[in-house]
């Protein structure tokens, strides 16, 4: 059986960090619609994610309808044996990332879910690569894991004015566990041939489009407000830019760049999120909250640090 090559297996690390870059700048946009769309409507984090999806998907779909591949260059196939359980595990791991996420920000705040969500993620993507691909946690590791706990504890027990919800950090907890698992999956399905990152996304869209859809309409699947031209701009702006064109960029290079260097870039999200957070939605960083940020962000340095110790190990030529 002939096996098609991922197509981004050419695409240069080079370019595939800035793709990556450019995704968690885009991402931490997402949040800042979010709270903006909360203060505008009554729309709650699940049908904010499946219009999210569901826009985002149409966007997807028209791209591929107009795009044209050159002649002579077959349409990447999908591997034969696991294109289901990729689809799968690939959308509801987005799904899950998603939802939480949006749950967050309306409980504890963009700044706060922002920084628990993308803080503690690397974190569990170096535990569960340590599991599932076999790389070894080591001393910088088990330095993040412990850095990481103590910014959890600061952030939810040393904020004494409610600015810290410990609903809302147990939810942007659950969002970790997703955004790794989705990283995970991206990194072992890119090993071996992840087919196109526009069909990857397209489909991890499709089924948070469909599993959502039930809870959503449960929820309330309209938004009611007096401001109906801004919502749907808001809606509109979050299924392109945070959701269409982020995720592509972020399938692309997450399958050729190492999961540990993933997430690592994308602390690019948290930054902006808080800058957002602070400079335009009048969120208030009390001193507890930055010290935990703090810690988050150090357990993550010293785990990219510690990577890039054990990638440069790996290249160096063995004595004869």
């Amino acid at each position: 059986m002939t096996h098609t090559p991922n197509p981004a297996a050419g695409l240069s690390v080079r370019r595939s960090l800035i793709y990556l870059s450019v995704a968690g700048a885009a991402w931490g946009t997402a949040g800042a619609g979010a709270s903006l769309l909360y203060r505008a409507s009554d729309l709650g984090p699940v049908s904010l994610t499946f219009w999210r999806c569901a826009g985002g998907l149409v966007l997807l779909l028209a791209v591929r309808a107009v795009r044209r591949r050159p002649r002579g260059v077959p349409r990447p196939a999908e591997p034969r044996t696991r294109p289901a359980l990729r689809t799968a595990a690939t959308g509801l791991a987005f799904t899950l990332f998603q939802v939480a996420y949006f749950a967050a920000v309306q409980l504890t705040g963009l700044a706060v879910a922002t920084v628990v969500t993308l803080g503690t993620g690397p974190v569990l993507i170096a535990v569960g690569a340590r599991l599932t691909l076999g790389e070894r946690l080591g001393a910088g590791g088990i330095t993040a894991v412990a850095g990481a706990l103590g910014g959890l504890v600061v952030l939810v027990l040393g904020s004494g004015s409610g600015a810290v919800r410990p609903a809302g950090v147990g939810w942007a907890l659950l969002s970790a566990a997703g955004y790794a698992a989705m990283t995970l999956l991206t990194r072992w399905f890119g090993r071996s041939g992840g087919g196109d990152p526009l069909s990857t996304t397209a489909w991890s869209l499709a089924v948070g489009t469909v599993v959502l859809l039930p809870l959503a309409v449960a929820e309330g699947l309209f938004p009611h407000t007096v401001d109906l031209g801004r919502v749907v701009g808001l809606l509109a702006y979050v299924a392109a830019v945070p959701t269409a064109l982020a995720y592509a960029l972020y399938f692309t290079g997450a399958a050729v760049v190492r999961s540990a260097t993933v997430s690592v870039i994308m602390l690019l999200e948290p930054v902006s999120a808080a800058v957002i957070a602070v400079a335009l939605l009048g969120e208030r960083l009390t001193a507890a909250t930055v010290l935990g940020t703090l810690l988050l962000l150090a357990a993550v340095t010293g785990l990219a640090y510690g990577e890039m110790r054990a990638a440069a190990a790996r290249r160096r030529p063995v004595p004869v």
